[in-house]
């Protein structure tokens, strides 16, 4: 039998404890709440070297170069759609961002759709 000390070492982060953490414990993004399918693209070509800014924060401006898909963004990055709201609220905050929020009268387009609908099956 192992010693009790050596059952309960670190073993790194935890997956859900992780991006709790990232955000801060923070549990809802500053401002207007993003929509799935709001795309979001960087206002700068080069990402800004800032001490405050996440690992994750500069992975989404380096994603966002083209524009993409709040859910896309979630998938590509490999994080909860709820942290990725967090972090882009972030950006926005620091005006590093655009995001263009859909138009109520494109909503009814099925191809459009469609595409959201995949993007949500790839999360």
């Amino acid at each position: 039998m192992a010693p009790a000390d050596d059952r309960w070492q670190f073993r790194g982060p935890s997956p859900v404890v992780r991006p709790y953490a990232l955000v801060r414990g923070r549990t809802r993004p500053a401002g207007e709440v993003l929509d799935v399918i709001s795309m979001v693209s960087s206002l700068r070509r080069s990402v800004p070297e800032s001490p405050d800014l996440e690992p994750e924060h500069l992975a989404l401006l380096r994603q966002c170069a083209d524009a993409m898909s709040v859910a896309d963004l979630a998938s590509a990055l490999d994080l909860p759609l709820g942290v990725i709201r967090i972090l882009l609220a972030d950006l926005r905050d620091r005006e590093l961002i655009r995001i263009d929020r859909p138009r109520p009268e494109r909503l009814t387009d099925i191809r459009l759709l469609q595409e959201v609908a995949d993007g949500l099956r790839r999360l």
